[in-house]
């Protein structure tokens, strides 16, 4: 009688055919098998933590929302990971092969990455569906009576900004809004709680200006936020903040005024920073000195004050309790202070506004404390994955962010690091001096450094297209200066406060921020300290986090293979082309790339002089150019009218002409067409007449309503639009304008 797991052959033609079918049987089974058979035996041998994977499988379900287009697409998607697990779970129902091999950890993988791929789509998804707010058809000036839900102080540059609750005039509808309200016409009673009425120019929230520019647009979604502006005269209150509305936004805000209060200027500033969450009053030289000092995440309150605050409360906790012997011997003590320590941890994170980094960084310490009371080991990717997983369940759309990409890529590569066999041999305990013992930690803390500025550089050039060189070597001294020094006198100084004698600390505490911004602008003066690149491609992005993650989440020499998509990536991005031609969505703004003078590298020429720092900006850093640029009027190689700039650059070996507007004024259609005729690229603001036909390219308003601003490659003849990536989110609304 067969058993379940044998193969019955049929008899014929006598037994020589008989044994003849079997073994031709067996000889098939491994070839189909083979692969399934390798898989699993590198599953079970691989001695990996599959929890952090399953965190890794998650974000790529929302990743491919962001990335698919339509919600037949999302759908898709959906249905392939349930089916993906469904074929797990039937196909080897009991875990077990033909052959009476096991294949329960495959089995077991195929269900969970099934199942956490469709769950991140969907998530991400019913966010969107949740919170998504359309933004207002066009701009308009309007008068507004709303709810102040949210107040933001930002003295540096003169402004405060309010996030108003307001009911639309024409469909009753409430809608949110930000709107900036210049300093000078505030006062205490205009807080969360408050009713004011205020006259205010509104624009929609504007898409991203060219093709990896920062995409406001779906942020402000996710944000449900209708419209932003500023405000018109003066700002009316009609109701007064009642004390109790404020809550933790009135203490933030009283607890950064009584720090500024005890230190003026820039240490008072990132002093607030630090104790508050409130980076408003941060000037924006120090900011720029900051971030191309790679120091920008300390200013972010993340990891490393959370940490401080969570450690020294733990310290703490555990030093006093041990002083009552009577709780001593009826307590555990490591639980009491992990659980005062979380009280602090948790305080902390919301009295500075509980952005991502810091909900990240506290659940993660929570989870640290939790081990240590267990008497477990802390320090494991499977505690980053657990707070991964929890912030993209609760804000799934952080996971496109800087922010969120940045926090979790260092965290993971300390873990990382620290968890390598090399790196545990080295710091092992042994007989050595004092001298010794700090040469190996201070070493150790400059890898570190290193390790995170690699692991940090995909995400830094892909979103802000600029790479730090000496950020390892001023975090070395800055991380201690802050973490030991800076921090814990800070805590100090407002404990004495409450006495009045927290003076001689502040000043104590300026002078290690004086020092900290010593070190940043230092650094940042230092030739070659910041190198600007061209916009990174999504596939080479994807690439590198790909083979960061294999190397982090891997084991033994299989880790070495993530080297290979990484090697890859960098191959691609160093071929990646410079854009000859960038055009903004709304026609406005042009930039040309030509060669510099007397080896001067490559140079900018823009056909408007903009005011705006932002616009000047997105043109450099997406060509990859530090100098200042040049007017395309005052360019050699064009020729410019009061309405037209005529423009001629040789690449590929032809010659291509652009038709530049200047303005919007209508002049001869007969001219223009002529015009037209002769250029290959023309480009205006405005609609152009059917009768303008250039040669490759007629980038109207029409044209870039639809596409969004464009980055052309003239060589190879290739077009990236903003659009092209966008799809049918609720953020973008280009493509469904008449």
């Amino acid at each position: 009688m067969a058993t379940p797991h044998t193969p019955v052959v049929p008899i014929a033609n006598g037994a020589d055919a008989g044994d003849a079918a079997v073994q031709r049987h067996w000889r098939k089974v491994p070839r189909m098998s083979s692969l399934v058979e390798n898989a699993e035996q590198f599953l079970a041998s691989a001695g990996f933590d599959r929890g952090p994977w399953l965190a890794v499988v998650f974000a790529l379900g929302i990743a491919s929302w962001f990335v698919l287009d339509t919600p037949w697409q999302w759908s898709a998607g959906i249905g392939a990971g349930l089916l993906l697990a469904l074929a797990g779970a039937a196909l080897w129902r009991d875990g077990i092969a033909a052959n009476g091999a096991s294949r329960a950890h495959l089995r077991q993988s195929l269900v969970a990455i099934g199942l956490f791929f469709a769950a991140g789509i969907a998530v991400v998804w019913m966010r969107s569906e949740a919170v998504g707010a359309h933004a207002i058809d066009y701009p308009r000036v309007e008068r507004l009576q709303g709810y102040v839900l949210e107040r933001e102080d930002r003295p540096a540059e003169d402004r405060v900004r309010l996030i108003l609750a307001v009911r639309d005039a024409e469909t009753g509808e409430a809608r949110k809004l930000r709107i900036n309200v210049p300093i000078e016409q505030m006062d205490a009673r205009i807080a969360e709680g408050a009713v004011v009425r205020v006259r205010a120019r509104l624009m929609p929230p504007a898409p991203p200006m060219l093709p990896g520019s920062y995409d406001f647009a779906r942020a402000a979604w996710f944000q449900g936020l209708s419209a932003t502006g500023s405000a018109m005269g003066a700002i009316e209150v009609v109701q007064s903040a009642p004390p109790e509305e404020g809550g933790l936004a009135s203490v933030q805000r009283a607890l950064s005024g009584h720090v500024r209060s005890h230190l003026s200027g820039a240490p008072g500033s990132i002093a607030a920073a630090f104790a508050s969450g409130d980076r408003g009053a941060i000037s924006v030289a120090d900011e720029d000195a900051m971030r191309d000092a790679g120091l920008t995440h300390l200013l972010s309150i993340s990891g490393l004050h959370v940490s401080a605050v969570i450690g020294g409360a733990y310290l703490l906790a555990m030093k006093l309790l041990a002083l009552w012997p009577g709780l001593a011997l009826r307590v555990r003590l490591p639980i009491a202070a992990a659980a005062i320590g979380a009280l602090a941890g948790i305080g902390y994170t919301l009295l500075t506004g509980a952005e991502v980094p810091t909900v990240r960084s506290c659940i993660a310490a929570l989870l640290v404390l939790g081990a240590l009371a267990l008497g477990r080991d802390p320090l494991s990717l499977r505690m980053i994955a657990v707070a991964g997983f929890a912030v993209m369940l609760v804000w799934p759309e952080a996971l496109v962010g800087p922010s969120f990409q940045m926090s979790f890529a260092a965290v993971i590569a300390i873990v990382a690091l620290h968890n390598s066999a090399p790196v545990k041999a080295f710091l092992a305990p042994r007989e050595e001096g004092w001298l010794a013992w700090v040469g190996r930690r201070g070493g150790m803390l400059l890898v570190t450094g290193l390790v995170i500025e690699i692991a940090l550089m995909p995400i830094v050039l892909f979103h802000f297209h600029r790479a730090g060189v000496y950020g390892a070597f001023a975090n070395v001294v800055a991380i201690p200066l802050v973490t030991f020094i800076t921090m814990p006198l800070i805590a100090i100084a407002l404990l004495l406060d409450l006495v009045g004698l927290g003076a001689p600390v502040w000043w104590l505490v300026g002078q290690s921020i004086e020092l900290l911004l010593a070190i940043a602008h230092w650094t940042a003066a230092q030739p070659g300290a910041v190198k600007l690149m061209p916009q990174m491609g999504g596939i080479t992005f994807a690439m590198f986090i790909a083979g960061g993650l294999w190397l982090a989440l891997w084991k033994g020499q299989r880790r070495l293979l993530g080297l290979v998509p990484a090697a890859i990536a960098t191959a691609f991005f160093v071929a990646t082309p410079v854009p000859d031609v960038l055009i903004s969505g709304d026609g406005r703004h042009v930039g040309i790339t030509v060669p510099g003078k007397d080896g001067e590298g490559t140079r900018l020429v823009t056909l408007r002089d903009s005011r705006s720092s932002y616009t000047r900006d997105n043109l450099l850093e997406l060509v990859g150019v530090e100098a200042e640029p040049v007017l395309l009027a005052d360019w050699p190689g064009s020729r410019c009218s009061e309405d037209f700039c005529v423009a001629s650059i040789e690449r590929g070996g032809r010659n291509w002409s652009l038709l530049l507007a200047r303005n919007n004024l209508q002049i001869e259609e007969r001219a223009l067409a002529a015009a037209c005729e002769r250029a290959d690229i023309v480009v205006a603001d405005r609609w152009l007449p059917r009768s303008c036909r250039p040669r490759w390219l007629k980038a109207d308003r029409r044209f870039l309503q639809r596409s969004g601003g464009i980055a052309i490659v003239l060589e190879d003849e290739a077009i990236r639009r903003v659009a092209d990536h966008q799809g049918e989110h609720g953020w973008w609304r280009a493509g469904r304008r008449d």
